[in-house]
């Protein structure tokens, strides 16, 4: 639709995704972020009003417009969803002003009949917008017509009306052979099957960041530690075109590392723990005194440092002894630290992040409290932050290696695909695949002001 000289704008009322990123105003699920750079639009907080990041247990934090919402946080779910309407309802408002077309994403299901008082990313939402829309199921995963036809009796007649098209997505195979599977379901249905998407390598990283082994082929041999609470894995997804990269999840991972990645954790303490009791804390520290470099970011910095204290309870109160691996202490403050980065690597940096000097790079930091030196250390950036350690370099700037001159000074070799390239190779699928006339004709009778 971009590509057709729309103004077009992502909006998702209600995403769930330890995988954010920063957008204007704080926090939003990394999939509405690349949906908006598609777009030609800043990210923006209101293409993702709420962002629910799930934590242990049954509990989860709730990001409201970029920010962490404390008393919605401690509230029952059922309880949460008339205070979030009239921000998702308000966030939308303003967002569709200054478009042509809003392409808003629903979660999971429009027919959850036991979800459906608390929904705020589907039906709620489409009825609001008097949004047109199309139903897409992932064939990949089996039972493809079973869900749309399930998922089609289960509404209400005013919604069935407002369905214009289903799609197969994730499809492999000859599509010939699914004959007379869409006949069949248009028959039962009246809605036609617009569109059969193949599976296909897309380049864009998986929004939960750690479905699978992120190993594409050949090169220097990445290993990217993934506890249990590891976040913003997707952010490392570039690695896996320009080399060996893989997860690190037993001690025998990191065995012949060349480079190792901490990612950021949701929860350092506990990821430390799971660091000691799985033997790839070991592991690590055997990886440091090989000389192996070590890129630590955020929570993964964190857990290298001597000491993790939480005077307020952050995580869990009290001192929690680090890796060692760094000369420093972190401290958490109460308060969340949410921004967009830019900075310069320092023109000096020491081998073996020498590939590095002199780049500039932008990215983004979401974290609790501060991680200070004991002894003077190099930084990393001219800014002073970060700090080099002999083989280990700790950053709290998210994003690093989405930058393709970052992946080459790291593993030799930058991705085959640039970002753009990615964004145009889906729209060419989305043209060849589905009948974007339809498309089209149903953003012209969306029907209805904002």
């Amino acid at each position: 639709m971009r590509r057709r000289g729309l103004r077009v704008v992502p909006f998702k009322a209600q995403n769930m995704s330890n995988n954010a990123r920063v957008a204007d105003g704080g926090e939003i699920g990394a999939a509405q972020y690349f949906q908006a750079l598609a777009a030609g639009v800043v990210p923006d907080v209101r293409h993702n009003p709420v962002l629910v990041k799930p934590e242990p247990g049954v509990r989860s934090q709730v990001v409201v417009l970029g920010q962490v919402d404390r008393a919605l946080t401690e509230l029952p779910w059922p309880e949460r969803a008339e205070r979030l309407w009239p921000v998702a309802r308000a966030a939308y408002n303003s967002v569709a002003r200054g478009a042509d077309v809003v392409v808003i994403e629903g979660a999971g299901s429009p027919a959850e009949v036991n979800l459906a008082r608390g929904d705020l990313a589907n039906l709620r939402i489409s009825r609001h917008a008097r949004a047109r829309a199309i139903l897409v199921s992932d064939i990949d995963r089996g039972g493809a017509f079973a869900h749309l036809y399930g998922t089609w009796s289960l509404l209400r007649d005013a919604d069935r009306a407002r369905l214009g098209g289903f799609v197969l997505n994730r499809f492999q195979g000859d599509p010939a052979l699914l004959a007379p599977g869409p006949e069949i379901l248009q028959r039962l249905t009246g809605v036609p099957t617009i569109g059969v998407v193949p599976l296909v390598d897309h380049g864009l990283p998986d929004e939960d960041g750690a479905g699978s082994s992120p190993a594409r082929g050949t090169g220097r041999r990445a290993r990217i530690v993934r506890g249990p609470a590891a976040s913003n894995l997707d952010e490392w997804w570039a690695l896996r075109d320009a080399s060996d990269c893989r997860w690190a999840t037993t001690p025998g991972d990191l065995a012949d590392a060349e480079l190792v990645v901490v990612p950021g954790s949701k929860f350092p303490v506990a990821d430390l723990a799971w660091l000691r009791a799985s033997g790839v804390g070991d592991a690590l520290v055997a990886a440091h005194c090989r000389g192996v470099p070590i890129l630590a970011v955020c929570g993964g910095a964190q857990v290298l440092g001597e000491a993790i204290i939480d005077p307020h309870g952050v995580e869990m109160a009290g001192r929690h002894p680090g890796l060692g691996l760094l000369p420093a202490v972190t401290v958490f403050s109460a308060t969340k630290q949410v921004h967009r980065t830019r900075a310069r690597f320092r023109a000096d940096l020491p081998a073996p992040w020498a590939a590095l000097a002199g780049l500039e790079v932008e990215g983004y930091e979401v974290h609790f409290g501060s991680t200070v030196p004991r002894v003077p250390l190099p930084p990393v950036f001219s800014d002073g932050s970060g700090v080099v350690s002999g083989p280990v370099l700790a950053v709290y700037a998210h994003g690093l290696c989405e930058d393709p001159r970052v992946v080459q000074a790291l593993v030799g070799r930058a991705p085959p695909r640039s970002l753009d390239d990615v964004f145009a190779g889906l729209a060419d699928l989305v043209d060849r695949h589905l009948a974007t006339s339809t498309l089209l004709a149903l953003v012209g009778g969306g029907g209805g002001d904002p």
